[in-house]
């Protein structure tokens, strides 16, 4: 047994077993006479209905697709990025659930349903809260559940509904996978760890064999007393997994955001170390993404981003990507997201052979959440 499996087998345990001594404890902590004001919990079971919608009408300006007649055109199309429809709640200020639903092109090219939206399940989860015991949002989740880093990411680059973030679109980081993880926050708003014990494979992959995959992300708020810098945050995040034995696919990576009333900004590297098969020679790509969203008071948004992926380190190749756009974000309250965007992506490939085309797109985003 490996020195990773074992590790990773440890932490899983670790979770399990202050799961268990959490739960253990109920009954012990119930018998506490509640201090004078003291409020209760809501332990009212709850059921809600949301919805997270990405829509778009996308113009490829390059490459260009050719017709039956060997005529060329631009492809342009209407599509459906994202459609969730979440379902949420409690049994009781412990325990909470979450299902969440996604369409996804079916491109079977033999089957019945080949080029149709068809449903699949993105979340499927029951949580333990902590909040009892530990700082507010510190849970234990079991199940098919967000990553540690791609839904932290998402949380501060509030554009994928646009792009998706640069770990994720590159293929280093999968955003979903089934196992158990836990989340816990530090005292004072100092920061968070969420870690876990994964399949390994993905939301969309069944698991294939005995490798499991361990992640961790550590995020520190170096000032949050400080009004300027307390949207200041410094992450590192490690994930080491087996695609099958003796066949790594290992990241890490560190990243610094900054979120301001005027500007959010962020830099992300990230490093990788990847097998095609057991005991094959290690190719390790490395990518790097920096982005910068102006903001007004009034809703009017900018984006500029800008990746740069080495897939291996054999090779000069580089594949560059820009992305601009002027964003517009409706004030609704009451929970509800919208926001309509106009804009440019380009993706170059350097020293790619054969050669490569650019990619060049035009596109009107839209987002609904709810």
């Amino acid at each position: 047994m490996s020195k990773r499996t074992v590790v990773a087998r440890g932490v899983g345990l670790a979770i399990a077993a202050c799961a268990l001594l959490c739960t253990l404890g109920l009954p012990a902590s119930a018998q506490v006479t509640p201090a004078a004001g003291y409020i209760p919990p809501d332990d009212k079971p709850s059921f809600k209905v949301g919805t997270t919608l990405f829509l778009d009408y996308t113009y490829t300006d390059s490459p260009t697709s050719k017709n039956a007649d060997g005529s060329t055109y631009n492809p342009s199309a209407f599509n459906v990025g994202r459609a969730y429809v979440n379902l949420t709640g409690q049994l009781n200020h412990l325990f909470a659930y979450r299902v969440t639903t996604d369409l996804v092109r079916d491109t079977d090219a033999t089957g019945a349903l080949s080029g149709s939206y068809v449903v699949r399940v993105k979340y499927a989860f029951a949580q333990f809260n902590m909040d009892d015991w530990l700082v507010k949002g510190s849970w234990i989740r079991l199940g098919q559940q967000q990553t540690p880093y791609i839904d932290y990411a998402e949380g501060i680059y509030r554009y994928r509904f646009q792009y998706p973030t640069m770990v994720d679109k590159d293929g280093f980081l999968t955003s979903s996978d089934i196992g158990l993880s836990g989340h816990f926050n530090f005292p004072s708003d100092y920061g968070d760890v969420h870690l876990g014990y994964y399949n390994g494979e993905g939301y969309n992959h069944p698991e294939a064999n005995d490798q499991k995959g361990f992640e961790i992300r550590a995020s520190l708020r170096p000032l949050p007393g400080v009004e300027i810098a307390k949207g200041w945050r410094v992450t590192g995040f490690y994930l080491s997994n087996n695609i099958a034995k003796g066949q790594e696919a290992d990241r890490w990576l560190v990243d610094t955001t900054f979120e301001h009333p005027y500007v959010n900004a962020g830099f992300t590297y990230i490093e990788a170390t990847n097998q095609a098969s057991p005991g094959s020679a290690e190719v390790k790509p490395k990518d790097w993404s920096i982005w910068v969203t102006p903001r007004t008071s009034f809703g009017l948004e900018a984006l500029i981003r800008y990746d740069e992926l080495k897939p291996s380190q054999l090779t000069d190749q580089k594949q560059k990507r820009t992305i601009f756009g002027i964003a517009y974000w409706f004030n609704y309250g009451h929970g509800i997201t919208a926001a309509i965007m106009a804009d440019y992506t380009n993706e170059t490939f350097d020293n790619y052979t054969p050669a490569k085309p650019d990619n060049t797109f035009y596109a009107l985003h839209t987002l609904f959440n709810f």
